[in-house]
């Protein structure tokens, strides 16, 4: 997770460095187009100048380009491999997403071919380093490609031939479109990573029925996701994404993607929930319910308004879910889920009820005799078993 942050911040500061180097490299340009630019032959004032030959215009433009192209297809390069090897882009972590529950399911029981080295915390991490990158490329980006632009400056004659933009400016065109794909990717790789999270084993089903890994996760990529609200935007309004396939301003927000993970954290733990069915023990089918009454209560906790809940959160991990549909869903599903379980406590109350004072025989100094301690014994052993 520290590895591909800070190969994320590595890369916004090359984005910094290259509008630097861009820079410089058209002032050079405006230093030696301007002195045979700025005046007209024949003018006003009655000053004579040599006008910008076309040739050698176009030299200076290629020169430029050829400058400048090294170094935003260097800045390309090296964003590529960012999310490539760092943010693992080119990770197969299945078949396409599906949206229904049985779908879901399915997935998460096939969830132990994905690797133990790419789990929903990494899937995470990357997610949140490709919105930083975005986020970068969003800010710089287009004062970048204004700069590798030439068609704009005073003098400047006509544009090369083959089109309006330099080599350069497309390349930059080139990246913030990669930029948007490969940031795309990760978003679909953590959803995947929560819809493939196995549903048995110790580390993901614990036996106790206590919170599962796979919530604490979540909770982890929403709140590290979160401040990248403009970045997700960014991408969702140019990429259709399987949670939501409009594109450009019909696109959705970041709740939208918030809900889906939220969703299919909700198909995992109830694919979870069931298999505790499967094991032996009277207490089986009472299990899958806790379980499902512990994870939708730490979900509140943690994740709803912090009027309702007050989760001792660490500092600088604040973030709520505000929307009203998270808390409608998961107050529902608990008290659904504490309805069936009660009805298991039926069991334990048959051995909690009163011993009648008559079934009670005592020995001297109020002790109670053998047969009445063994009857008191037999309620506790009932109550533990």
């Amino acid at each position: 997770s520290d590895n591909v942050d800070l190969a994320a911040l590595d890369a916004v500061r090359c984005i910094e460095h290259t509008m630097v180097v861009v820079s410089g490299e058209k002032s050079v340009y405006r230093c030696v187009v301007a002195p045979s630019s700025n005046m007209n032959p024949g003018g006003e004032d009655g000053n004579r100048s040599m006008s910008l030959d076309p040739q050698y215009q176009s030299a200076l433009i290629a020169s430029y380009s050829y400058v400048v192209s090294a170094a935003v297809d260097r800045l390309l390069d090296l964003i590529e491999y960012t999310f490539l090897r760092e943010a693992r882009c080119g990770s197969n972590l299945g078949a396409s997403m599906g949206s229904d529950a049985a779908g879901g399911a399915a997935a998460g029981a096939a969830g132990g071919g994905m690797g133990n080295d790419f789990d929903i915390r990494a899937a995470a991490s990357a997610a949140a380093a490709g919105l930083r990158i975005v986020d970068g490329v969003r800010m710089l980006g287009p004062s970048l490609s204004k700069l590798c632009e030439l068609s704009n400056l005073p003098g400047a004659g006509p544009v090369p031939p083959g089109g309006e933009s330099t080599i350069a400016s497309a390349l930059c065109i080139s990246l913030h479109r990669s930029t948007v794909k490969y940031c795309a990717k990760t978003l679909e790789n953590l959803a995947r990573a929560i819809q493939m999270d196995p549903l048995d084993g110790v580390k993901h089903r614990p036996i106790d029925a206590r919170v599962a890994t796979v919530s604490s996760d979540v909770v982890h990529a929403i709140r590290i996701l979160s401040p990248f609200i403009s970045a997700y935007k960014s991408v969702s309004k140019r990429r259709s994404l399987p949670w939501d396939p409009n594109i450009g301003e019909n696109s959705g927000e970041m709740d939208l993607f918030v809900r889906f993970l939220v969703k299919q954290l909700l198909i995992s733990l109830l694919g979870k929930a069931q298999n505790y069915k499967n094991d032996e023990g009277p207490d089986a089918q009472a299990k899958s319910h806790l379980f499902m009454m512990n994870n939708t209560f730490y979900l509140l906790e943690l994740l709803a308004p912090a009027g309702d809940f007050q989760g001792s959160t660490p500092e600088g991990e604040n973030h709520r879910i505000n929307a009203p549909w998270f808390k409608q869903k998961m107050t529902q599903s608990f008290e659904s889920e504490k309805q069936k379980y009660l009805t298991y406590w039926e069991v334990l109350n048959r051995h909690l009820t009163d011993v009648d004072d008559r079934e009670l025989s005592y020995q001297g100094n109020n002790v109670l005799s053998l047969e009445s301690g063994r009857l008191i014994k037999s309620r506790f052993s009932g109550f533990i078993e």
